[in-house]
């Protein structure tokens, strides 16, 4: 069993009042610049962490270096190819391509392809192969001054799950330079009023304990969050999110959209097949939904296309015009997850995070307006 399961995290009463009266009982601080939270003094910061740490990024790496050179000596073997054909896909008894199972959002690979790798949408299979050990090595080894979870104690490190090295350099395929477009005047607004800052209010809702990793689409996360479940009916697939149990049914009747004014946070789906792929369209998001500067005028597109027995490739492309100048569009390979699959996920550790979190962000914020008056 993945040893983040040995630990029973409970969401009760007790943690929201507890980040009730914080939140309630602390003075309200004014606006300010989302760039004031980050720790002024860094560098400094890090190495007296680094100081008082009884473990170092080596003494860690130690420790797990048997199970990381494992997993490398394994994944390595199998490179993602986005160029390789696909063969055909198990079905299941009434014809349907089978997208059944347990399947991991976990990637090494970037959401946008690095400054210095512009040129060069796909790597060799041994640059993939050296970018993935270069990954993998880092999340082993932890750095003592993050303060943080021990990921890779509680088996939530990327390398701790199923995925393997990719040749490409980046997850967005579209615009060709691998980047998101530029966000027009009213999305550059809304980013930076989404920013998070010192107010339990602007917290993401899945900081917040509330829905998932804020997804659709589902972008991967630093760390391995991102397990789901899919499940299949002649009429309906069902695909779940462990994080927060997010639930999103995508009717194949071929009944038409909801109602404009009818809003959901994660949007209303309708999915058809196209030859072996599930093809799933999303509208009428909710309108104070935040998304990397989008609200409620995302129309997603969702591919899903079973190319391996252990491999389900994931596609995606958003289209928001008030929010980027052009759509985009990404790819993920994800891989299959053994059973048993999903647990509960509850989050915060009784939210004393979130609690910390705030007041550490209210404690830099009074820092940036005493700088001000000095």
């Amino acid at each position: 069993m993945n040893p983040k399961h040995k630990h029973a995290r409970k969401t009760t009463a007790i943690a929201i009042t507890a980040a009730s009266i914080f939140i309630l009982t602390t003075p309200s601080i004014g606006q300010v610049p989302a760039s004031a939270l980050v720790n002024q003094g860094s560098e400094e910061t890090l190495e007296a962490a680094r100081a008082a740490s009884p473990h170092t990024s080596e003494s860690t790496y130690a420790y797990f270096q048997e199970n990381a050179e494992d997993f490398l000596a394994k994944t390595s073997e199998r490179v993602w190819d986005p160029n390789l054909p696909h063969p055909e896909p198990p079905r299941t008894p009434w014809g349907d391509p089978n997208l059944q199972g347990y399947w991991s959002y976990a990637a090494y690979t970037p959401l946008e392809r690095p400054d210095e790798l512009a040129e060069k949408p796909l790597y060799t299979v041994q640059e993939a192969i050296e970018a993935f050990q270069s990954a993998v090595l880092m999340d082993a080894s932890v750095d003592p001054a993050t303060v943080h979870y021990d990921w890779t104690e509680f088996g939530m490190d990327n390398w701790q799950s199923p995925i393997r090295p990719n040749l490409r350099t980046s997850l967005i395929v579209d615009p060709p330079n691998g980047k998101i477009p530029a966000l027009t005047p009213a999305g550059q607004e809304r980013f930076q009023e989404q920013l998070e800052r010192h107010t339990l209010e602007s917290r993401g809702l899945a900081e917040r304990c509330i829905l998932g990793n804020d997804g659709p689409p589902n972008v991967p996360f630093t760390q391995n969050t991102g397990q789901s479940q899919i499940i299949q009916t002649q009429d309906y697939v069902i695909l779940i999110t462990e994080e927060n149990s997010d639930v999103r049914i995508f009717h194949l009747n071929g009944s038409a959209h909801a109602p404009e004014n009818i809003r959901n946070w994660i949007g209303d789906s309708r999915g058809h097949w196209e030859g072996n792929t599930l093809v799933v369209e999303t509208t009428n998001f909710h309108e104070k939904r935040k998304w990397k500067g989008s609200a409620g005028n995302m129309h997603l597109i969702e591919r899903f296309t079973r190319v391996a027995e252990n491999t389900l490739l994931y596609e995606a492309t958003v289209t928001d015009p008030t929010t980027w100048e052009s759509p985009w569009s990404m790819e993920i390979p994800l891989p299959m997850m053994e059973p048993p699959g999903l647990f509960e996920f509850a989050c915060h550790e009784q939210n004393y995070g979130i609690i910390n979190v705030v007041r550490g962000a209210r404690t830099r914020v009074a820092e940036y307006k005493s700088e001000l008056v000095q």
